[in-house]
């Protein structure tokens, strides 16, 4: 048995930060992984392979130039998404070499194999192999990460219907595909595909996208969407999937409408990677999503196990994962000084076409909690870098209180979204005033300019 001050099962962005964060407070830390590379599928199937096609899809496309020049670029359709990655092999191989420096400069010892409980504080790891070594600690975190839902239903194969972690496998661009279910994954392959060329059917039960974004901006993306040759079969839901010809499969909606495509990329949801752990042995119990509940600490109901990042459902992003990790490892080391104060003010970040961030309340939010706020908002073809860039339909929105003019919720769609979020978040965190981006000074042109226009916009309804 060998035995360390915390244990962290997972080394996605989460557990990464989860093992450096006790390491830096000189504990001894194992972290176990399953497979035979580190990273999980933030490095390997999800977040980096998934934006670095975003990237290439708009490089190979000239999709960002079309607004300023009237560019279309017909893409080669023997072209493998291979081809187009071939930036991501560089980009994931440096990552590692980064993840693994840190390890080392932080004496983080890495266990390979598949993680399950003997006892609350005891688990067994066991190699391909099938041989075991026992590891024990005080303090166990879970970051096991989740895996794309498979129902029984749904027919996969590995050439006509796919998941977010075999899309990326596909042999050549199709003519035209169809993407079931509207959340985050979808509604960003959705975007991908469609800067490549491909005609994208993209069908979702709500009736809108994404239904934790602010309305005002899910709107406007899904006008963007459209006009990018996206056709949404929003309020529709799928009965029957079936392969119907070597390059045809048919989905069947529940109003009648069958959608015939080349293949078919299914999104509806992860299934959290519990199901290996044991979880019967500590004490704890999985959801039927194989998600763990969790305080507002991250603790499960065994106190000295906490669960972070995608087993433990929304958000399910690599950087709030990452802050989950330092936060639950400085709370059972009584440190919480150390991290964020603040966890309800984390950016979101979104890689639609166009990109889509947010920090705070909604307007929905706040109606719901009965809270006088008023809004300020900035058109980017109001602002002269959005016109230089050629994005002329972007927005950034703020969202302040009446009375006291403190900022409370930012949302911005457009062009370079998730890079500008974190002006207005930095202001929030510190319980600024709308006023700040009134005085301030922005560097011209500049999108960040934005801010200077929405405040004022909003200060003049008062």
């Amino acid at each position: 048995m060998r035995e360390y001050d915390v244990i962290v099962v997972g080394s996605g962005p989460g557990g990464q930060k989860a093992a450096l964060q006790a390491a830096k407070l000189g504990k001894r830390v194992v972290i176990v992984e399953r497979s035979q590379y580190l990273g999980g599928a933030g490095i390997h199937t999800g977040t980096l392979p998934s934006k670095t096609l975003r990237e290439m899809a708009l490089l190979y496309s000239g999709f960002r130039e079309r607004a300023i020049f009237g560019l279309q670029l017909i893409l080669d359709r023997d072209v493998t998404l291979n081809e187009i990655l071939h930036r991501k092999t560089e980009v994931i191989r440096r990552q590692l070499e980064v993840v693994m420096d840190q390890f080392t400069r932080n004496r983080v010892a890495i266990a390979y194999g598949t993680a399950s409980f003997l006892d609350s504080s005891t688990l067994v790891v066991r190699g391909e192999g099938g041989g075991g070594e026992v590891f024990k600690a005080g303090v166990i975190v879970l970051a096991p990460g989740s895996r794309p839902a498979r129902p029984p239903e749904v027919p996969f194969d590995s050439g006509h219907i796919y998941d977010s972690d075999t899309i990326l496998k596909l042999d050549r661009i199709p003519l035209n595909l169809t993407v079931i279910g509207g959340g985050v994954i979808g509604c960003e392959y959705a975007c991908i595909f469609a800067a490549l060329g491909v005609k994208v059917n993209l069908v979702e039960k709500r009736k809108r996208l994404l239904n934790f974004v602010d309305e005002e901006v899910a709107e406007n993306l899904t006008y963007r969407m459209r006009h990018s040759g996206v056709t949404m079969r929003l309020d529709e839901e799928v009965v029957a999937i079936a392969v119907e010809a070597p390059e045809r499969v048919v989905t069947r909606l529940k109003s009648g409408k069958a959608l015939a495509s080349e293949k078919v990329l299914y999104t509806m949801g992860r299934t959290g990677n519990s199901d290996t752990l044991n979880l019967d042995a500590a004490g704890l119990k999985a959801d039927a999503r194989g998600l763990i509940s969790v305080n507002e600490d991250f603790q499960t109901t065994v106190p000295h196990i906490y669960a972070i990042g995608d087993v433990i459902g929304f958000p399910s992003l690599a950087s709030t994962s990452m802050e989950q990790g330092r936060r639950a490892v400085c709370h059972a080391f009584h440190k919480e000084g150390i991290t964020c104060e603040l966890p309800g003010l984390l950016p979101y970040g979104i890689y639609t076409i166009p990109e889509i961030a947010m920090v705070g309340e909604t307007e929905e939010s706040l109606m719901l909690k009965c809270v006088p706020y008023e809004t300020g908002s900035a058109y980017f073809h109001e602002v002269a870098r959005g016109q230089i860039i050629g994005d002329t339909h972007g927005m950034l929105k703020l969202i302040f209180d009446r009375e006291t003019r403190r900022l409370l919720g930012v949302h911005i769609v457009g062009e370079r979204a998730s890079e500008l979020i974190h002006l207005g978040q930095a202001v929030m965190c510190y319980g600024g005033p709308i006023d700040y981006f009134k005085d301030a000074v922005f560097n011209y042109p500049t999108l960040s300019d934005a801010y200077k226009e929405a405040a004022l916009n909003g200060l003049n309804k008062l």
